[in-house]
């Protein structure tokens, strides 16, 4: 059996775990995060996805995700797969949270109660190669042209929240 998964209600209650690719396969609620870090020069991490994704391959998206493993904290997993994925960790800070649902062309579902972080760091990336294709620093404006230029080159809950992180930034510290 796969990584199981923490499955919430629409209020984000714990309702209880279950395997991952039965999660995406019925397209149960379930907790994620999504994690947004900046550099000095106010540029955003994005990485992009490895080809061999279940879902989403080869795609541009924001520094890390991913959701929360049974036995484990919410604090415990944006740190955990921080590491994991890109290499390094810092300190992070939940700036908002939303609901989303959408099926893949692989007839998968993502149907997630997504925890939006925020963090920076100016240090060195080492991509874990298993989950990460590529990566690159930009500013939100610049993603933002390209989103519109290229919206297929893009995960979609990406597109849904980078206007709601840059609302932040805008009102913000990083």
């Amino acid at each position: 059996m796969g990584e199981r998964i923490l499955l919430v209600n629409e209020y984000d209650k714990e309702v209880g775990y279950e395997e991952k690719l039965t999660v995406h396969k019925k397209g149960l609620l379930h907790r994620a995060f999504s994690i947004f870090i900046f550099d000095k020069n106010g540029r955003l991490l994005l990485q992009k996805r490895d080809s061999l994704k279940y879902h989403s391959p080869s795609l541009w998206t924001n520094t890390c995700c991913s959701h929360q493993r049974e036995g484990e904290l919410l604090e415990e997993a944006i740190h955990r797969r921080l590491k994991e994925e890109m290499g390094f960790d810092c300190d992070l800070k939940e700036i908002f949270q939303f609901t989303y649902k959408t099926e893949f062309k692989n007839e998968l579902i993502e149907n997630e109660y997504d925890h939006v972080f925020i963090g920076r760091y100016d240090g060195t990336i080492v991509p874990n190669k298993e989950e990460v294709e590529d990566f690159k620093w930009a500013h939100l404006n610049e993603i933002k042209e390209d989103i519109k230029n290229n919206p297929e080159g893009y995960t979609y809950w990406f597109k849904l929240i980078i206007n709601k992180v840059e609302q932040y930034i805008q009102n913000n510290e990083v």
